[in-house]
């Protein structure tokens, strides 16, 4: 016979959606991103939960997947959103089955006492997915019971927070407005190749659940498309390392209680989850991408490269210009690469205005930005799109091709800028890729960077 501990019982999220009396099968459309989830719930916490089954709760002997109809009290809906996502510390990730490609650099162990099969992220999209289908049924309670995806990756950084031991604290950790001897303000510092803080993410350092939170953090913060790319991105760059073995965090503020940055960086990234403590920037402030697939000197077709396809896109918008217009388009030489300041609205800007384009090569160029920002979470998306909406769009922008760099003299140009007055996307793709990106709403945001 299973002890207690074991005696479990599973709820398929997907086929229930939260109305103000409790749990109904129904409204399945809504609930695509939750795709099967189940959720392991110990029964013997959630005793209220369990009093209107259709079926009796599993017994000792039996432990197969239950289909349920439930009718939660207010207390039970509570109890079970706020204590399976609530604090930390949380259990392992699980391996990622939709990358069958790439094996998951967590360090999973079938033996280990750690392990837990719950997932913490599909747990919170499906329990999201239930709160779309209860706001469009117009369901107050639930909708406010109902977690903010967006908000995933902030509540993890609390959850690291609260991990962390005084003496981590003390090296990882700073106040809002410390400043480096060296580096200035340093959580808004930016390079292609620096450490944060000199322990990697991937040592004894930081304990096996700890790991397991910052991996669940940088995964939140990048397309789940675009996932199994940046570890490829990060292991080329590292000579063959796996994820975290060369890269560090560090932690502003106090998460929870104000204004906080979590800031991840090593070679070819510097990426940040701040909870929109800076709401005038996008992407927490400005960040840095990059990539060497096979050798330092890439040729021509930058062969592996994860994030050339943004270039050609570039270049089609290039192909589609006028004779007059590639003319003004296409300047002589590259800027330094780390000068992504703004500009403002009364600054001079190289290349081609944007509003000089005609429909179709604007729609190319709306193809391009949206090629740009796709990498990145939907949040981090939606605020750049924002900012740049503030300062009037593409149309306040100029493109600019740079003859400087390149490879290969095949006129397909590896090196180009998309700029507008707060808005810098600079893609300095010889001898291999770098991308500087400093996006925000307003000009007067001083930039910190260094190349």
């Amino acid at each position: 016979m299973k002890s207690p501990r074991s005696q479990v019982c599973f709820l398929n999220v997907q086929a229930l959606v939260v109305d103000a009396g409790g749990v109904f099968p129904s409204l399945s459309k809504y609930m695509h991103n939750a795709s099967k989830v189940d959720l392991r719930i110990w029964k013997y916490c959630i005793p209220m939960i369990m009093q209107k089954a259709e079926k009796p709760i599993l017994s000792p002997e039996k432990e197969s997947p239950l289909p349920l109809q439930i009718i939660l009290p207010d207390l039970g809906l509570f109890f079970v959103l706020f204590s399976l996502l609530g604090y930390y510390p949380i259990s392992p990730l699980p391996t990622y089955k939709q990358e069958p490609s790439m094996s998951d650099p967590i360090f999973s162990n079938s033996n280990s006492t750690d392990s837990n099969p719950l997932n913490r992220r599909d747990f919170i999209k499906s329990v999201s997915a239930i709160g779309i289908a209860t706001a469009a049924s117009g369901n107050q309670f639930a909708q406010a019971a109902a977690p903010d995806t967006f908000k995933a990756d902030e509540t993890a950084v609390k959850g690291l927070y609260e991990s962390l031991t005084d003496a981590q604290k003390k090296e990882i950790c700073f106040d809002w407005d410390h400043k480096d001897a060296d580096r200035g303000l340093l959580r808004t510092f930016v390079s292609n190749n620096w450490q944060i803080t000199k322990p990697h993410i991937r040592s004894e350092y930081y304990s096996k659940k700890q790991q397991d939170i910052i991996h669940d953090i940088f995964k939140g913060l990048v397309n789940p498309e675009w996932y199994s790319k940046f570890l490829k991105q990060l292991k080329d760059d590292t000579n063959g390392k796996e994820w975290g073995a060369d890269q560090s965090i560090a932690i502003f503020g106090k998460p929870g209680s104000g204004k906080f940055e979590f800031v991840m960086t090593g070679r070819h990234m510097t990426l940040r989850a701040d909870g929109n403590s800076e709401d005038s920037v996008a992407f927490g402030g400005p960040i840095f991408y990059g990539h060497a697939a096979d050798t330092f000197n890439e040729g021509a077709d930058h062969k592996g490269n994860i994030f050339w396809p943004q270039a050609l896109k570039a270049n089609k918008v290039y192909q589609l210009l006028s004779e007059d217009q590639r003319k003004i388009a296409l300047v002589i030489k590259t800027p330094p690469e780390s000068a992504v300041e703004f500009k403002g609205k009364e600054g001079k800007f190289s290349g081609l205005a944007v509003n000089k384009l005609d429909s179709t090569q604007k729609k190319e160029l709306q193809g391009v930005l949206s090629g740009l920002i796709e990498p990145f979470r939907m949040a981090d998306q939606n605020e750049a799109m924002t900012c740049l909406e503030k300062q009037g769009g593409l149309d306040s922008c100029n493109l600019s091709f740079y003859q400087q760099g390149d490879i290969g003299k095949d006129g397909v140009w590896d090196n180009w800028r998309l700029e507008g007055p707060s808005f810098v996307w600079y893609f300095r793709g010889s001898p291999h890729v770098h991308v500087w990106v400093n996006v925000a709403d307003n000009s007067a945001i001083k930039l910190n960077a260094r190349g």
